[in-house]
C-alpha cells in the first residue's frame, strides 16, 4: 500500500472512535453532521480518485477499496457517503477538461453528489440545454459543492431515439442550483441525507454534459477509463466493511459476559454460538478474499487498458451482487445471535442491520443482474454463444 493510502487509513483510524460515538446524532440529524464532514475532508476521504494534477491522491483501484471498507466496518452513513463522493469523481473525469478543471478549482476536497437515475429531460436551446426534472437518492447532497444528474435526451419535447432506446446523458451544475426536497425518512442508511434535488428550466452549457457508457475521460490516470465497471465494486467494498463491523460488535457483545434468557450458558460458552460465530466469520473472510481477488483483477485491467468493456462491467456486477448479498446474510446472523437485545435503538446490531438491507436495495445489488452474468458465460462456451448483448442496466442509483 502507498504511503498516500497508508496516510488516509490512519487518519480514518484516528476519527474512528468520534464516529461511533456520535452514530446516533448521525442517525437523528439524517447527515453528516457539518464539523465531522470537515474531518473527513482533512483526512483525504474525498480525495482518493481526484488525479495528482489537482491535488488529489489517484489511488489504486485495491487502496481505495480498502478505505472504503474501513469507513464501512466505522459506521454504515459515512462510509456510503465518502463511498458515493468518491465515485461521482470518476464520472466528472468525463466532463470536457475546461469543466473539469472548474468543478475542482477550489480544490481536491471537493465534493459532488447526485443520482444517476435519468430522471430529467433536456431540451436543447440557444446556449445549451433546457434541464428539468426530479432525481431520487442524491446521498450527500445538503454538503456537495457540486451535483450531477441523469437526463433523457429531447428534440420538440420527445426523446431521442438510439438503437438500445432513449439517449441518456449526465450533466453537473453547481450545489447552489440545485433545489434540495426533504424526502429521507427511511429505515436504513439513515444519516446520508439521500434527499430527492430537483431542478426546473435550468440553462445548462452543453459543455457540462458528458456521455457516461462511450465518452473519453479528460483524464490520463487507468480508472478515468471506465467508471462504470469501477463502481460496483465501491458498494461490494462498503458491504464488506459492514459485515466486518458487524460481526466485530457481536463479538464485542458476547466478551461483556451475556447470558440469554433460558440459555444453559453465557454466549461466549455456547457451543452453538460458538458454531454460528464460525459459520458467520467464515462468509465474512470469503467476501474479503472475493473483493481483494476482483479488486486485483480489475486493477491489472486498468493498468494494461481493457477495463472498459462490458464483459468487466458484468463481471464487477456479478461480484457485487455477491458480495452484498452475502454480507446482509452475516448481518441477518448476527442480529440473530445477539438475541432481544439487539431490537433496542443503543444496540450496533439494528443499526447494522437495517443499513445492510437498505444498501442491498440499490440497483447495483439487484439479483436480476446475475443474468448478464449468465449470458455471458453461454456466450463464452464452445459452439454455445447466444448472440446477445450483455444487459445495461438502465440507471446505477436504488
Amino acid at each position: 500500500m502507498t504511503n498516500a493510502a497508508e496516510r488516509v487509513l490512519t487518519n480514518i483510524r484516528r476519527l474512528a472512535p468520534e464516529i461511533t460515538a456520535r452514530a446516533a446524532e448521525i442517525e437523528a440529524a439524517r447527515r453528516i453532521p457539518r464539523d465531522l464532514l470537515e474531518k473527513l475532508r482533512s483526512a483525504g476521504a474525498f480525495r482518493m480518485f481526484k488525479p495528482q494534477s489537482h491535488g488529489g491522491l489517484e489511488l489504486r483501484l485495491p487502496e481505495a477499496l480498502e478505505i472504503v471498507a474501513a469507513l464501512g466496518k466505522i459506521e454504515g452513513s459515512i462510509g456510503w457517503t465518502v463511498m458515493i463522493g468518491n465515485g461521482a469523481d470518476l464520472f466528472a473525469s468525463l466532463l470536457p477538461r475546461e469543466t473539469y478543471d472548474r468543478v475542482y478549482q477550489n480544490g481536491p476536497d471537493t465534493v459532488l453528489a447526485g443520482s444517476s437515475q435519468p430522471a430529467g429531460t433536456a431540451e436543447p436551446v440557444a446556449g445549451g440545454w433546457r434541464v428539468s426534472g426530479r432525481w431520487p437518492f442524491a446521498s450527500g447532497c445538503q454538503h456537495a459543492d457540486w451535483m450531477l444528474g441523469f437526463c433523457v435526451m429531447t428534440e420538440g419535447g420527445k426523446p431521442v431515439l438510439t438503437d438500445s432506446g432513449p439517449l441518456v446523458r449526465g450533466f453537473v451544475l453547481s450545489a447552489r442550483e440545485w433545489q434540495i426536497e426533504d424526502t429521507w425518512h427511511v429505515a436504513g442508511l439513515k444519516g446520508t441525507g439521500s434527499h430527492h434535488i430537483a431542478i426546473k428550466d435550468a440553462l445548462v452549457p452543453a459543455s457540462n454534459f458528458f456521455d457516461v457508457w462511450t465518452g473519453t475521460s479528460c483524464l490520463p490516470g487507468p480508472l478515468y477509463q471506465a467508471p462504470h465497471q469501477v463502481l460496483p465494486l465501491l458498494h461490494g467494498a462498503f458491504s464488506v466493511g459492514m459485515a466486518e463491523g458487524v460481526l466485530d460488535d457481536l463479538v464485542a457483545l458476547a466478551a461483556t459476559g451475556r447470558q440469554q434468557l433460558r440459555a444453559p450458558a453465557p454466549m461466549r460458552e455456547s457451543e452453538v454460538f460458538q458454531y454460528e460465530l464460525g459459520r458467520v466469520a467464515a462468509q465474512v473472510r470469503a467476501a474479503r478474499a472475493f473483493l481483494q481477488v476482483q479488486a486485483a483483477s480489475h486493477w491489472r485491467h486498468a493498468l494494461s487498458e481493457t477495463l472498459k468493456d462490458e464483459a468487466r462491467f458484468t463481471e464487477s456486477m456479478q461480484a457485487a451482487i455477491w458480495l452484498v448479498t452475502t454480507c446482509v446474510g452475516v448481518g441477518d446472523a448476527c442480529f440473530t445471535l445477539g438475541g432481544g437485545g439487539a431490537l433496542y435503538d443503543f444496540s450496533p446490531l439494528q443499526r447494522r442491520l437495517r443499513d445492510l438491507h437498505a444498501a442491498a436495495q440499490h440497483a447495483i445489488a439487484h439479483q436480476r443482474h446475475y443474468v448478464a452474468a449468465g449470458k455471458l458465460l453461454l456466450d463464452s462456451a464452445p459452439g454455445g454463444a447466444l448472440k446477445t448483448a450483455v444487459d445495461r442496466p438502465t440507471s446505477l442509483s436504488a
